[in-house]
């Protein structure tokens, strides 16, 4: 019977199908996306049939598991590339420490099909290794072997990427690992500093600019033009204020020249009371040419300011023939960066009206404003100061490694949250997702707030 059916059926189907093209490709589409479905059940179904934490046998050969089987007590460390895994699989305690070395960034869930992300080697092994399975059906929380999985990767470009598709991972597909507070970032340090006998490990460049301002300020003095001395906390102080000043600078767009910004700031011109008054502004912008004037050597001198109402502040002047000329116009005067410096005014015009001198025992530094105090306090916290940067954890030897990331006794881990589900949602879907007019939109109104490491 089956044949004739089969027969009788396919030629009414064919001749129905070359009539309705339309409705035969949405009904063979629905064909093909079964298809996928029941191939991507049936991998999910592979990557979930163990017998449990004793079963060592479907293991990912790359992974290096712990000797304990308690998964409480159990910790996993997701590393990036062979390097780096090698140095962790040597230092880790193996009594309670996995490791897993993932080569290469993984696959980007949010822009693929279900099915495509099993086909996946580096998903599949990470499946495989958690223990829990994957998928609505398939996803077992009680299975999981490791009740701390850590994302281990370097301090660069590259490691924050794989560290968020690791992340976009999880929060799409595992989201109950990090409702249970599973999920870990290890935070291994940027810096190493070694001062005599002394060795001391530093997180990020904060870190080591705290480093670098304590240890600067040893035996320093900074006497004003005024001939108040400044020291201890008050100096201390000041140089903060000079730290959060330059990053402010930093931030500015390059067309900005720093200097003239910097010494607009401490002429008290960025606050919209000096540009309201015609007289005013152009006495400030003479005032801030005098200034530009002070701190060039002889062959560079000869600032000019004026302002222009409904443009800005203009400066210029003329070196070997060739023009020079800055500007701080209407957008950087209404600048959210502009309103923090003249935060800053009052303080400025203490410390700067004239240059200062920074003493620090048989030496002596000219300041013009914070740019310089901060720049020649952390120069002087580098004296007799051996730095070691590790832009990849590679670069750590096994010792270094366990001592800065593994050691559950010194090691700092931050603990992911999803605080707002909806809020994570969009972010993740804006920035990981097909749609590029939302993610550019993103980059361009953060791009001053990003900290990028190139």
């Amino acid at each position: 019977v089956r044949p004739v059916v089969e027969n009788v059926l396919n030629g009414a189907l064919a001749a129905w199908f070359e009539g309705h093209p339309a409705e035969a490709k949405v009904m063979v589409g629905k064909g093909v996306e079964a298809g996928a479905a029941r191939e991507a059940a049936r991998k999910a179904r592979e990557l979930t049939r163990r017998k449990g934490a004793l079963d060592i046998a479907s293991l990912p050969g790359k992974l290096a598991d712990c000797q304990e089987r308690d998964p409480a007590k159990s910790e996993l460390f997701i590393v990036e590339g062979d390097s780096a895994g090698g140095s962790a699989k040597q230092g880790r305690n193996r009594e309670f420490q996995a490791v897993l070395p993932l080569r290469g960034k993984i696959l980007n869930v949010e822009r693929a099909r279900f099915d495509k992300m099993l086909g996946s080697e580096q998903i599949g092994t990470l499946i495989t290794a958690l223990g829990t399975g994957i998928g609505r059906d398939d996803f077992d929380i009680a299975k999981l072997r490791y009740h701390k999985i850590i994302l281990m990767t370097d301090a660069d470009v590259d490691g924050a990427h794989i560290r968020t598709l690791l992340l976009t991972f999880f929060f799409r597909q595992m989201p109950t690992l990090i409702e249970g507070g599973y999920l870990y970032i290890a935070q291994p340090p940027l810096y190493k500093v070694t001062r005599g006998k002394s060795e001391q490990y530093l997180k990020d460049e904060r870190a080591l600019e705290d480093y670098l301002i304590t240890t600067g300020l040893d035996d320093c003095v900074f006497k004003l033009a005024s001939g108040e001395d400044r020291g201890g906390r008050d100096l201390l102080t000041l140089v903060e204020d000079a730290r959060n000043i330059r990053g402010t600078l930093h931030n500015l767009h390059t067309r900005y020249n720093r200097k003239v910004v910097e010494q607009a700031a401490i002429a008290g011109v960025l606050n919209p009371r000096v540009t309201s008054d015609l007289a005013t502004a152009n006495e400030a912008a003479a005032y801030i040419a005098r200034r530009l004037d002070a701190l060039a050597d002889e062959v560079e001198r000869g600032w000019i300011g004026a302002f222009r109402e409904g443009e800005g502040f203009f400066f210029e002047r003329t070196i070997r023939g060739v023009k020079d000329v800055a500007i701080i116009d209407d957008a950087l005067l209404g600048s959210a960066d502009a309103r923090k410096l003249d935060e800053y005014a009052a303080g400025l015009q203490d410390a700067y009206p004239k240059p200062g001198v920074l003493r620090r025992k048989d030496l002596e530094f000219p300041i013009h404003g914070p740019v310089t105090l901060f720049e020649a306090v952390t120069d002087a916290g580098r004296k007799g100061v051996a730095l070691q940067r590790y832009k990849g954890l590679g670069e750590m030897n096994p010792g270094q490694l366990w001592e800065t990331t593994l050691d559950t006794n010194e090691r700092s881990l931050l603990q992911v949250k999803i605080k707002e589900v909806d809020e994570a949602d969009d972010i993740f879907t804006k920035l990981m997702g097909d749609v590029v007019e939302p993610r550019r939109e993103f980059i361009q109104e953060n791009s001053l707030s990003a900290n990028v490491d190139v």
